[in-house]
């Protein structure tokens, strides 16, 4: 029978779905068996799978439950399962969220299976039709619920800044009395001028930065579900997605399409940068996905351009945990190519 944990530390952080733990091979077993028990409907939301380094787990396909696997085996095989975990503190960490959104936490993690096998267009529209759908989920009302109603604020100077040196276009996010959030009114403005970027073959180098304390702290938290509805949150994005243009420019610029990192970076701060060709951040520089605590998923492209960088597994740990890494991990794993001083 499935295990019920209550909150006592460790695993126990896990206090209201159900966990249940397996061997490989018992995982295995119930896999060919009994597939449809292992489902957040049947009342699983995690299979912790203890891996035997000599037996092959499962292929996950459209498995409708989290698999974690503990640390043990070489787990380079992307088929495996959806984040690894090294220590109980990231489990901790992972279980605990998880509880908190399980339907935001296993869209992500269903989101990033297979996305090797996609197109980073077909990722965007995939991430775009999943965000819109939880704008629609209860785990992003009741944060909506919790937060204090804010007007957005209109800018009333250029949220984006360019300038022209030669062949080199510089791109700056100019929110910073906002830190920089990622406004519909950015996005729009952003869009615009990567485009611009695309249609000239003269520009033969892009580098983006943004104003004041870092890159970009995120989503502009005071727009989020202020659309009149999802569908049409879903055609703006995929009308001005910034996400594709950055795509288009690296394809033909390649190390040439630059991103500058510092500060404080929270989800489109961390998913549009991974776009670019080569990213350089201060030491200082942390970055973070807490998007799942919203009853959501990345939104700005980050499950189409993380898993490009750092795999799959590494992308939904970021997600899973909501902790922030600092620049030297994520050199280490390279989500940055390189660390400035």
């Amino acid at each position: 029978m499935p295990e019920r944990c209550r909150h006592k530390g460790g695993i126990g952080a896990y206090c209201a779905k159900v966990l249940e733990q397996f061997t490989t091979s018992e995982f295995n077993t119930r896999c060919a068996l009994d597939r449809e028990s292992l489902s957040h409907v049947r009342g699983i939301t995690v299979a912790l799978v203890d891996t035997d380094p000599l037996v092959e787990v499962t292929p996950l396909g459209t498995m409708p439950c989290i698999v974690i696997a503990r640390q043990g085996s070489e787990l380079d095989q992307t088929d495996q399962c959806d984040v690894v975990v090294d220590n109980d503190r990231d489990l901790d960490e992972i279980l605990t969220t998880i509880d908190r959104c399980p339907q935001a936490a296993l869209a992500t993690v269903l989101l990033l299976r297979g996305v090797e096998r996609r197109s980073i267009d077909e990722s965007l529209i995939a991430e775009s039709t999943t965000y819109s759908l939880l704008q629609s989920g209860a785990e992003f009302k009741q944060w909506t619920n919790q937060r204090v109603n804010r007007s957005a604020e209109i800018d009333h100077e250029s949220s984006v800044l360019s300038e022209r040196v030669d062949d080199h276009l510089i791109i700056t996010l100019n929110r910073p009395m906002r830190r920089n959030a990622y406004s519909s009114q950015m996005r729009n403005a952003l869009a615009e001028m990567l485009q611009v970027a695309l249609a000239d073959t003269t520009v033969r180098a892009v580098t983006m930065r943004g104003a004041g304390a870092n890159f970009s702290s995120g989503g502009d938290l005071d727009e989020f579900g202020s659309f009149a509805d999802p569908v049409t949150a879903h055609m703006s994005r995929l009308t001005s997605s910034v996400g594709a243009s950055l795509n288009a420019l690296r394809e033909r610029l390649g190390q040439q399409l630059r991103c500058e990192l510092h500060g404080e970076n929270f989800g489109a701060g961390v998913e549009l940068p991974a776009f670019a060709g080569w990213v350089v951040a201060k030491a200082e520089t942390r970055l973070c996905l807490p998007e799942i605590a919203l009853g959501l998923v990345p939104g700005a492209g980050g499950t189409a351009s993380l898993p490009r960088r750092i795999g799959r597994q590494r992308t939904a740990w970021l997600a899973l945990t909501g902790r922030a890494i600092d620049a030297h991990r994520a050199f280490e794993w390279g989500l940055i190519d390189e660390i400035s001083t």
